[in-house]
């Protein structure tokens, strides 16, 4: 009788240390949901704050900076004109350049070389460019630290004299700053448009006007990024091959006599990027 009581007694507080024991494992794994979940917020609170610091930044850029249409003069340069009358480079050349005031933006910051208007899209903002291509991924113009960067160029290219292929990066950003709108470019509301196919880029010795030519999604790689070419074969199989990777199929031609710009966003959490291409038709040398 008392080895059953016992026995009972035993059964009885090992269930007890069980059920204490999965108490604490059920609060446990509640203070680790909890925590990852204030952790989350907190990331969504500063990725909101960030982003509201960029949008505010620029929406005072954009008013603080003499900005204005450009109509064509003597020194207006047109660029690799093709023969055929009838291609899409007669009707955009028509279109006036963009010129912006460098002065207050230079005092604000010495590394901007440029401002970039991308048709049909939300870019409009002043280019920066440095000794790499990290800072500006975590910098916001005014040097301060966030998360949602700025746009750059690329620090092998030469921001006054063009490469062949001058490179501009951005994050994509989900609320539609930086680079977050090119993902317009690949919606039927966007291409359809003809009108959408220009960037206007003013940079403080010259203002330019480029054609876009492709837009794609791509894997992150190397290869599009090139910033110049040993030779002009090799230029010419680069045109070739980002030209047939284009997911719009545009009427411009380009070739080896072309200098091309690229904007590249940061490639999202599957690896992605999206690219545009556009090839520089006009411009003309500030005074």
């Amino acid at each position: 009788m008392n080895n059953h009581i016992n026995i009972t007694r035993s059964e009885f507080h090992r269930k007890k240390k069980k059920l204490r024991l999965r108490k604490w494992v059920i609060i446990l794994f509640f203070l680790i949901f909890l925590g990852l979940l204030l952790f989350s917020f907190f990331k969504v609170y500063l990725w909101y704050q960030d982003n509201q610091k960029i949008e505010t930044m620029n929406d005072d850029l954009i008013t603080d900076t003499n900005i204005k249409e450009k109509e064509d003069t003597e020194n207006t340069e047109l660029i690799n004109a093709p023969e055929d009358k009838n291609n899409d480079y007669w009707n955009y050349i028509k279109m006036n350049l963009l010129e912006v005031d460098f002065n207050d933006l230079l005092t604000k910051n010495s590394d901007t070389v440029g401002w970039i208007e991308v048709k049909g899209t939300n870019i409009n903002y002043p280019i920066v460019k440095t000794t790499d291509n990290s800072y500006y991924l975590s910098h916001a113009y005014d040097k301060s630290k966030n998360e949602a960067g700025w746009v750059f160029m690329d620090y092998r290219n030469n921001a006054v004299n063009f490469d062949q292929n001058t490179i501009i990066y951005a994050h994509s950003r989900y609320n539609g700053t930086m680079f977050g709108s090119l993902k317009n470019i690949l919606s039927s509301s966007w291409y359809t448009n003809k009108n959408n196919y220009i960037i206007r880029l003013s940079t403080p010795t010259e203002n330019t006007m480029w054609q876009v030519f492709s837009v794609y999604t791509i894997y992150k790689e190397n290869y599009y990024i090139t910033p110049n070419f040993d030779n002009e074969n090799d230029y010419l199989e680069f045109l070739t091959t980002i030209k047939n990777r284009s997911a719009v199929e545009f009427s411009g031609t380009v070739n080896t006599n072309d200098k091309i710009l690229t904007l590249s966003t940061c490639q999202d959490n599957s690896g992605n990027r999206i690219v545009m291409h556009a090839k520089l038709i006009k411009k003309e040398k500030r005074t």
